[in-house]
Order: structure tokens, then C-alpha cells, then sequence
């Protein structure tokens, strides 16, 4: 299956302002980074979010969350958000943006 292309799309117009963003395609997928740190992406129709352990264990409660886990070993720090919870772009921003407080706090990565 392909990544859901019109998710990634609304991934980029949340991005459109943010300096330092960079695409990749990556698992299957298409993934967004943030001064070299991987922030959020697609994998098939979810949405990626790098929240950092704690905030992942608390997006574990919410509906449509679930681990990110795509080969059998869960990652640690990020979650997998079904496309029921992000049925429009406020929500696809709201995760975007909690992504980001976490990735701001990585240092940036050398190209």
C-alpha cells in the first residue's frame, strides 16, 4: 500500500511556515525533518508523530493513537495517530506542533 499522499499534503501547507524542514521518503512512506531530526510523517494512511517518551506514553490515551510500530519492536518516543484523529488540518497542526516542541529540544544534525 502507498502512503496517503493527501495526508502528506496537509502535513506540507502545516509546514509551509516552519524554517529548517526537510522531506524524505522513508518507510514506505514520507517523513518530515526539522533541523536533521526526523518530526512527524506518513507511513500508509497514519500520521508519524515524534513526541519524545513521555509525551508519547500520554498520546497513548488519546483516541486513534496507537505505537508506532511497523516491524514487530515498537519506537520508542513515537506514536501512530489513525486518520479518524486527524480528520482535518487543526489537527494535523496541533500534532505537528507537539512534535516540534520535543524536536526543537534534539540537537540539530549535521548534513
Amino acid at each position: 500500500m502507498a502512503f496517503d499522499e493527501a495526508l502528506a499534503e496537509r502535513i506540507r501547507r502545516g509546514l509551509a511556515r516552519k524554517k529548517g524542514i526537510e522531506e524524505k521518503k522513508m518507510f514506505g512512506g514520507v517523513g518530515f525533518l526539522l533541523n536533521g531530526n526526523l518530526l512527524v510523517g506518513v507511513w500508509k494512511d497514519s500520521l508519524c508523530v515524534r513526541l519524545g517518551p513521555e509525551q508519547a506514553e500520554q498520546a497513548l490515551l488519546e483516541p486513534h493513537v496507537k505505537e508506532f510500530d511497523i516491524t514487530g519492536r515498537a519506537m520508542k518516543g513515537w506514536v501512530l495517530v489513525g486518520p479518524e484523529g486527524v480528520p482535518d488540518d487543526e489537527q494535523v497542526t496541533a500534532w505537528i506542533e507537539r512534535a516540534t516542541q520535543f524536536v526543537r529540544t534534539l540537537p540539530a544534525k549535521e548534513k
